[in-house]
């Protein structure tokens, strides 16, 4: 496949881009955008994060999995990348897994259940 499109332009023109894509629900799109972002910078959460919110809504579930892995290793107070993990993992039938996940989130959400 040509990727010159989803390759052309500066960093900050590819953000604009993915997020016209997302916005237009055209996740593969998106992700074909971030996917090269991310390998430039793969230490900002932004992209990153959009790349797996694309990936989750184009049921790319195992590469949305890896992102939020990689979001939560490095941040792992970072509330809505535990969420999204959790909710991807529920959405693969993996509940357990994700019931501590969810949890985490919860609470850096600072949703405590009352007693």
């Amino acid at each position: 496949m040509d990727t010159k499109y989803y390759d052309q332009g500066t960093a900050a023109e590819r953000w604009e881009r993915a997020q016209l894509f997302f916005d237009a629900k055209d996740y593969a799109g998106a992700a074909r955008v971030l996917g090269g972002l991310v390998g430039e910078v793969p230490e900002q959460t932004g992209p990153r994060l959009l790349l797996a919110r694309a990936y989750y809504h184009s049921a790319q579930l195992r590469r949305a999995e890896t992102e939020l892995r990689a979001l939560v290793e490095r941040d792992p107070v970072e509330h809505y990348a535990r969420l999204m993990l959790g909710r991807t993992l529920q959405r693969q039938g993996r509940h357990d897994e994700a019931e501590s996940h969810l949890r985490i989130a919860s609470a850096l959400a600072g949703d405590f259940e009352q007693v």
